[in-house]
């Protein structure tokens, strides 16, 4: 049997427009769309199809707009080929609020609302410090640890071979570039966010999320889901909070996370929501691995036609 994963993704990934033409095509994205915007009180909708980027970016609209377009990717892959399993789902940072929502943990209105307070109480951090993230491109964890250490900042994450964010004060980012491209780094780029996310200097989010997480019921997961903070599946619910308010402040373990999926046997992956920085990781770390995506029409239709064939195989 060929193990599904579902991979969803994390903030970053908006862009203008995202969702649009699924709920121009399919009435079930549009009443998620209409169902989102009476959930938040306000037009998410709008935000999501024009904008302007300056809105979209800030933390409090991207969390929401992000969760809510994969999960309108999910809803429409199921509607389409009901015959799809998975077996197990991660998410990349406030994608793992998506995918815990996917297999049941919380549902898709409580989900939506934990994603925008951990939005508003992000932003928040981030207004209160003076802290940046930048990727470095080429050089392997144990060189870049060490520079982390020496300049003091931390490492964000662990994406791919080859791809390590870091993360802390602004100045302080702009001396671990330096040093690693000394060091050897093919790029070391910053990156535009508007703070230090898994960072300590987000530390000031995390009671606000405990608030909002002990407001919901919690149940245990249908499938895995892969924990960002272990890169191993989540426990009890009540350890799934404790690790969703220490994922603020901790190291994002994707390629572990990835290759925790392939030991346990899956070989099929699909990436959902806006973009396709999941994809470009999983083939990173194993090519071998079958990767689709459904951020719009055209991969919508994409994925279910190569699954539909390898479903009747």
């Amino acid at each position: 049997m060929c193990k599904t994963a579902l991979l969803f993704a994390g903030q970053g990934a908006q862009v203008i427009g995202m969702g649009k033409d699924l709920a121009q095509c399919h009435p079930t994205a549009q009443a998620l769309f209409d169902h989102a915007n009476t959930v938040l009180g306000y037009d998410l909708q709008r935000i999501c199809f024009q904008g302007p980027e300056p809105k979209l970016t800030q933390t409090e609209h991207a969390q929401p707009a992000i969760y809510l377009v994969g999960w309108i990717a999910l809803q429409l892959l199921c509607e389409r080929l009901p015959s799809l399993q998975f077996h197990a789902a991660a998410g990349l940072s406030l994608g793992e609020f998506t995918a815990l929502a996917a297999a049941g943990v919380f549902g898709f209105e409580d989900g939506l609302r934990l994603v925008r307070q951990r939005g508003l109480a992000m932003q928040q951090a981030c207004e209160q410090t003076r802290g940046s993230m930048a990727a470095i491109i080429g050089l392997d964890e144990a060189p870049t640890r060490e520079i982390c250490a020496e300049v003091g900042v931390v490492l964000a994450n662990l994406n791919c071979p080859g791809q390590i964010v870091i993360s802390g004060a602004t100045d302080l980012i702009q001396r671990a570039c330096d040093l690693a491209l000394a060091k050897g780094a093919k790029k070391a780029l910053p990156l535009p966010v508007a703070g230090a996310y898994h960072s300590p200097l987000m530390a000031g989010a995390q009671a606000k999320l405990a608030e909002a997480l002990a407001r919901v019921t919690l149940g245990s997961p249908t499938v895995p889901v892969i924990s960002n903070v272990a890169a191993e599946p989540h426990g009890a619910p009540d350890r799934i909070a404790a690790s969703l308010v220490q994922q603020v402040t901790s190291t994002v373990r994707w390629e572990s996370t990835i290759r925790h999926l392939i030991s346990q046997g899956f070989t099929r992956f699909i990436e959902l929501g806006p973009g396709k920085a999941l994809t470009g990781f999983l083939r990173r770390i194993d090519r071998t691995a079958q990767a689709f995506n459904v951020a719009d029409i055209p991969s919508l239709e994409a994925t279910l036609q190569a699954l539909q064939e390898a479903l009747a195989c």
